[in-house]
């Protein structure tokens, strides 16, 4: 029992070192120290889908009219601005693209960026209101992380982008058992569900069309082998010394 005990710990010591090559991320040979490297990174402004949840304020000189755009959350006596809050005093993009908007009605603005549904919007409201002023912002930018970070979850992003790092810094960065090469983005798009497998130790992610997230965007970050090998090792360290304690009771017991 113990030349068992004896080995299992020598394979519990080798299966349980971390090396920097697995911890580190976007690693580049060819980066010194201060000197820039310069990175092409895509970005493509998020174009509005249904369900998405616009904010939309009218601001004029004419309060009692631009009023009846600007909804009121009437449960937010406080002024306390949260999720739920901007959503019910957000105007809701429905199945067929469009909103509805008080005087206006209903309006076109899926497969429109943020800025071209506001100038959009603006053009309309100026035919029943001289000199007012549109201003539109996406409130559902949502992200979720799961996995093997330190605290999963869903995010609001108050901005119109955000990328891998940005989320998983929301998240409060990887765990030491977490694997640097296989981190799962999950994305929802018109005809389905994409996903692709990214890796954080590529310098060239920074070059991906993956690298800025999208509203609704999934992350899940999986254990890495060595780690799992480590807790099956745990487990089976934890057993075996039961049941060598069990052992060494009976032994006891028999002697007596």
């Amino acid at each position: 029992m113990r030349k068992i005990l004896c080995y299992l710990l020598l394979i519990f010591l080798a299966t349980s070192c971390i090396t920097k090559k697995e911890l580190v991320y976007m690693q580049n040979e060819k980066l010194k120290k201060n000197t820039p490297t310069n990175f092409t990174t895509p970005y493509k402004e998020y174009e509005l889908q249904p369900n998405d949840v616009l904010s939309i304020k009218v601001l004029s000189v004419q309060p009692e009219t631009s009023n009846l755009f600007n909804i009121v959350d009437p449960s937010n006596a406080f002024g306390i601005t949260g999720p739920s809050s901007l959503f019910l005093s957000g105007y809701s993009i429905d199945q067929q693209g469009r909103v509805t908007l008080p005087i206006i009605g209903q309006l076109k603005v899926s497969g429109l960026t943020v800025a071209q549904a506001q100038e959009q919007i603006q053009r309309s409201l100026d035919r029943y209101i001289n000199d007012a002023t549109v201003v539109t912002k996406l409130i559902s930018f949502k992200i979720s992380v799961l996995g093997d970070v330190r605290n999963p979850g869903y995010y609001y992003v108050y901005n119109e982008q955000a990328s891998l790092l940005e989320a998983l810094s929301m998240a409060g960065d990887l765990t030491q058992g977490a694997s640097r090469e296989n981190i799962k983005l999950i994305r929802q798009k018109p005809g389905g569900t994409e996903v692709v497998l990214l890796d954080l130790k590529d310098p060239n992610l920074v070059q991906s069309q993956y690298y800025y997230l999208k509203p609704n965007d999934v992350l899940y970050v999986e254990p890495r082998k060595t780690q799992i090998k480590r807790d099956n090792l745990v487990i089976v360290s934890t057993v075996l010394g039961v049941l060598s304690t069990a052992a060494l009771i009976l032994n006891f017991v028999n002697i007596q």
